[in-house]
């Protein structure tokens, strides 16, 4: 039994890799371990994981670099979760997001394709694609067809990619709308790292459209436990997307006096104006993954930021 993960350097690679390894699955891990952020945490990461596991250094964007690795293992599944993330960063250089999430993305859908014995590919998507989109919360069957971002309009053409192969090919694939992913081992370039770096250094915390933000923030094992439900449930040559998420709404200030409390420190607030390409408010409508994966989230923000907060003091010393 043995699973392709891409990304697995990544924050959610790593933990759904830990997690394949620990109920005794065999992965194949892949990874540029590129420098959008620090690659030594990246590198921290792999270090944590051991057993069954493979790792190879690959760009999935480049696909003959791509079918000369994967051509020495065989795989039944794959867990597509490699991109390049970031809102903001699809400002400064676009170019990255099309070679990796559109392109790398064709990639793993021709290594799906022609893959043999596959039972399923599960694959990131992400909350984003819901744009503009004012109805909440967010359900999968919502529009989504008004994205703000670069990143989003990625996201959401791997989504339609993925439904013209499974139609075409009849693959069975599932796509996963990623509601805020917080947790030990998370990316430095997200908003409950940034705060709780700088407010435990006394720089000012940056709260966009003067904090008056909300976010569906879900703690990491929630989503690795919504991962492994979707990817135990392949359903013929389908297309599936289904939202991971708490379902729950979190008012931003509500999360910077939780960072506080766990740290004993006060923020210093810098309220600025809203970014280009965010949104005001996310929440999802997890309806329809309960009811198809039996996903329950389990794990609020008053539990999960103190976990963050004590992982983080302990792996950068502050």
């Amino acid at each position: 039994m043995t699973v392709l993960v891409t990304g697995v350097a990544g924050f959610i690679g790593f933990h759904t890799a830990q997690a394949l390894l620990a109920r005794g699955e065999t992965v194949i891990g892949i990874d540029n371990v590129n420098d959008y952020y620090d690659p030594q945490l990246k590198r921290d990461r792999l270090d944590q994981l051991g057993g069954d596991f493979i790792f190879d250094y690959c760009d999935f964007s480049d696909f003959t670099a791509l079918t000369k690795v994967l051509r020495r293992h065989s795989f039944d599944r794959i867990v597509h979760l490699g991109a390049q993330a970031g809102v903001g960063y699809s400002l400064k250089d676009p170019h990255s997001y099309v070679r990796s999430n559109l392109a790398g993305h064709l990639n793993l859908l021709e290594i799906a394709r022609t893959a043999d014995g596959l039972r399923h590919m599960v694959y990131a998507s992400s909350s984003s694609v819901y744009g503009a989109n004012t109805k909440l919360p967010f359900a999968v069957d919502d529009r989504a067809d008004n994205p703000v971002s670069l990143y989003a309009a990625t996201k959401r053409a791997d989504e339609l990619m993925s439904e013209s192969y499974a139609h075409l090919f009849a693959i069975p694939l599932t796509g996963l709308r990623f509601f805020t992913v917080y947790g030990p081992w998370g990316r430095p370039d997200m908003a409950i790292w940034r705060f709780t770096e700088r407010i435990l250094k006394g720089i000012p915390i940056e709260l966009y459209n003067a904090g008056r933000m909300r976010r569906d923030f879900t703690y990491i094992d929630d989503i690795v436990g919504g991962v492994l439900l979707a990817l135990d449930c392949p359903h013929g040559g389908e297309h599936r997307v289904y939202n991971l998420g708490n379902s729950r709404s979190e008012d931003l200030a509500h999360l910077v006096e939780l960072i506080e409390s766990a740290t004993g420190k006060a923020a210093i607030r810098e309220l600025l104006p809203m970014q280009p390409g965010d949104v005001r408010e996310t929440y999802a409508d997890i309806a329809a993954t309960t009811a198809a994966l039996g996903f329950v989230p389990t794990t609020s923000i008053e539990t999960g930021i103190p976990k963050f907060v004590d992982w983080f003091r302990n792996y950068t010393g502050l």
